[in-house]
């Protein structure tokens, strides 16, 4: 079994009770990533086969910073905890990828797959602050970034790792020694980053975000030709519809020079067209996971409590407005 579980997986409601201080949430999540190894099954009426939304819990609460599992047909009832304590999940049916800090004398990082029983399948350590995960339709392949310098894609002076693993086995590298076609013409550029992989369903094509020269690009990834091709600029973080027809990605809609303003929008593969969702006001700096093929979720934090965030769900209509979904939850992935 795997270690830096918490124990107590039991359902709670989701809503908080008032005026509980930032310090508990913080140092409930320190003792979660540093408890003795113990682990139990969540409520097998939203885990199993059933349809369910996996998220990181962000109540300011002892299950702070552990992933918790609500039903994909009621997303708004209550939640059953896991023992498991991660700053970003994913998961499949089969499979669960989970980046932890590990704070102690000195803090450390590590990335850890299990499979839908919890039992480890793979863990290796991180190089950097975890950021992004996600996994392949059928569980074989997984994505990190973690962030190596800096700690936001607000600051100018980032720099992240990005890797794609076999799950339970070796490494594909560093995306940044993949080739960059930009235009049609090879990149040489050394100050490239990249970041926010998505995988297409036949575990070769992928999709990520470049950075170089200042400006962002949506590429298509191949792990067989170890090639990443610009197909167009301003796009972020993306995420793959389920039915593989779309993308979902962040754009920069204003940038004042001290801060960015990120604005969902979703790309049609076969027409090239894409759609600005402004109906969404906030800035939404996140990795898109998609609820169905025409709503897409997204996490934001709380403007009155620090560390407290919460999923919202949007339609991939221009005009449409966002509905909360899950409160005090981060991190989103629908096993379908």
């Amino acid at each position: 079994m795997i270690g830096l579980f918490r124990s107590g997986v039991r359902p709670a409601g989701s809503r908080l009770a008032a005026g509980i201080a930032v310090g508990l949430a913080v140092s409930s999540a320190l003792v979660g990533c540093n408890a003795p190894s113990k682990t139990s099954t969540p409520d097998p009426t939203v885990t199993g086969d059933a349809p369910r939304i996996m998220f990181r819990h962000t109540g300011l609460d002892d299950h702070y910073g552990t992933v918790a599992i609500v039903s994909l047909s009621a997303p708004h009832g209550a939640r059953t905890f896991t023992d498991l304590a991660c700053d970003r999940v994913d998961a499949t049916r089969t499979r669960v990828s989970c980046l932890q800090t590990v704070r102690g004398a000195t803090t450390s990082y590590r990335w850890v797959e299990t499979d839908n029983s919890w039992h480890q399948i793979q863990q290796v350590p991180l190089g950097g602050v975890p950021n992004r995960t996600r996994l392949s339709p059928d569980g074989k392949l997984v994505a990190s970034t973690v962030f190596v310098t800096g700690h936001s894609y607000q600051q100018t002076a980032f720099s992240t790792v990005t890797e794609i693993r076999d799950v339970g086995g070796n490494s594909h590298g560093n995306l940044e020694t993949f080739t960059l076609v930009i235009d049609g013409r090879t990149s040489t550029a050394t100050d490239r980053n990249i970041w926010g992989v998505t995988f297409a369903a036949d575990d070769r094509t992928f999709f990520a975000t470049a950075a170089t020269g200042g400006r962002t690009y949506l590429v298509k990834g191949d792990l067989q030709t170890k090639t990443l091709t610009s197909i167009r600029t301003n796009a972020e973080c993306p995420s793959l519809s389920p039915n593989g027809r779309k993308v979902a990605y962040k754009v920069v809609v204003s940038d004042d020079g001290t801060a960015k303003h990120w604005t969902p929008a979703v790309l049609d593969l076969a027409s090239g067209r894409q759609t600005v969702l402004t109906g969404e006001p906030r800035s939404v700096d996140d990795q898109i996971e998609w609820l169905d093929h025409t709503t897409i979720l997204y996490g934001l934090p709380r403007a009155d409590l620090a560390g407290v965030d919460d999923v919202w769900a949007l339609s991939v209509d221009a005009q449409s407005s966002p509905r909360l979904l899950i409160e005090n939850a981060w991190s989103p992935a629908v096993v379908r």
